[in-house]
């Protein structure tokens, strides 16, 4: 059965760190992300910013996409986002949040 699968990527306000995750509910991960309640890496080094982000039909596709951005070099996953996103700018910060 075909959902929505989205593979994404997430940075704190430095750039220093990059977060790459999957999720059936974008908007409600970075929500959680953004509110962690519980002790994370979220939490630990602030991965809010979202600079990139896929569309999957297939839970497997978007998994085997999560597991191949997770090994690429950070340089890659640097080219990766500029290609689409040169400014690094948060793709949700027009959203509207619940």
């Amino acid at each position: 059965m075909d959902h929505d699968y989205f593979v994404y990527i997430l940075t704190d306000k430095s750039r220093a760190t990059l977060y790459i995750g999957v999720t059936n509910n974008l908007p409600k991960r970075l929500w959680e992300h953004r509110n962690p309640e519980t002790a994370s890496f979220s939490q630990r080094y602030h991965c809010i910013v979202l600079l990139y982000y896929e569309h999957f039909g297939d839970v497997l596709d978007a998994i085997a996409r999560e597991k191949q951005l997770k090994g690429w070099r950070r340089t890659k996953k640097i080219a990766l986002i500029e290609k689409l996103n040169p400014r690094w700018e948060d793709l949700s910060a027009d959203w509207d949040w619940p």
